[in-house]
């Protein structure tokens, strides 16, 4: 462990810092080795990571010092907050700031950090178009993350920052996949129109991330978005239709009837979903799916990823 440059990985045992830490463990071959960062190293996912050879920490991202801690003798790091554990940009905001001084103080040779556009770059506040959200923010998730951005520049730390898509799990874990109508049919109600919305496999995130560590600081200063694939509300519920056996129709609603959904974030998801229609273009430029293979070879496709895990999809 100790010939190998190690990556201090935030998140570690959820959905990207646990996709980064099993692809780094799994690769024999590794110039890294992964400190995986914690808040409770006995649950089982942790215990997997230390079976692998990872060595686990408990730190708290609200704590500087803790952080700091988690960074020493480090070569690396994947910085990730968690908007969905509180909902609050502030919050992540606070979170990013401690992550840049504490990196600043490690001598970090690379971090990524995990973020997303400032949609008010795009829609500014005093736009209609979309609502206005806790007085400041256009979609509280995104903006938050991008804002933070710039923390990381003026600081002087080298940095890749890393932008992800919509997670193809939340039709597992979120609650937004297929719902069986009183007709009896599934439908896949979205507000995207008939735009091509970037997504991808929450396991590819990771992967993705640990072929920016292996290129090295060449990586530095650039904005790298990530996608398996960008398909239309059709084309996800045509998917979905093959994988589960039954017909699957996308049902097109209006961001506004999203946003009345009345489940917490819903005001957040149906104004980033408008957000992917609306700037369509731009958003999947960001997200190059030619340049996630080349970071990640095992990148998966809707369809493979649905053959993986259609069964587990609630219908």
């Amino acid at each position: 462990m100790q010939s190998k440059k190690i990556i201090t990985i935030f998140g570690a045992t959820g959905a990207q810092g646990g996709g980064l830490a099993h692809a780094i463990l799994q690769d024999k071959n590794s110039s890294f080795g992964v400190r995986a960062v914690t808040r409770d190293i006995n649950s089982d996912k942790a215990k997997e990571l230390a079976q692998l050879g990872a060595e686990l920490v408990v730190a708290d991202i609200d704590n500087r010092q803790s952080v700091e801690n988690a960074l020493r003798g480090a070569y690396g790091a994947f910085f990730v907050t968690f908007f969905w554990a509180h909902f609050s940009a502030e919050k992540e905001k606070a979170e990013a700031a401690i992550f840049v001084e504490a990196a600043k103080q490690a001598d970090l040779k690379h971090v990524i950090w995990s973020t997303l556009e400032d949609t008010r770059e795009y829609v500014p506040l005093n736009d209609q178009r979309m609502p206005t959200i806790h007085g400041q923010y256009k979609v509280p998730h995104f903006d938050g993350k991008g804002e933070s951005d710039k923390l990381f520049t003026a600081a002087g730390i080298p940095t890749t920052f890393l932008l992800a898509s919509f997670y193809w799990d939340n039709f597992i874990y979120f609650g937004a996949g297929p719902k069986r109508g009183e007709d009896g049919r599934l439908a896949l109600t979205l507000p995207i129109g008939n735009a091509k919305m970037a997504g991808i496999a929450a396991e590819d995130i990771g992967k993705c991330a640990y072929g920016i560590f292996k290129k090295g600081t060449e990586m530095v200063g650039k904005r790298i978005g990530i996608a398996g694939e960008h398909l239309t509300g059709n084309e996800l519920a045509e998917g979905l239709s093959k994988a589960l056996g039954e017909q699957v129709v996308y049902n097109k609603i209006p961001a506004d009837v999203y946003r009345g959904f009345g489940f917490p974030g819903a005001d957040d998801l149906g104004n980033m979903f408008q957000f992917y229609d609306e700037f369509e273009k731009e958003l999947n430029k960001t997200r190059d799916v030619s340049m996630s293979k080349q970071l990640n070879p095992d990148l998966l496709t809707f369809e493979q990823w649905l053959k993986k895990y259609a069964s587990k999809i609630p219908v």
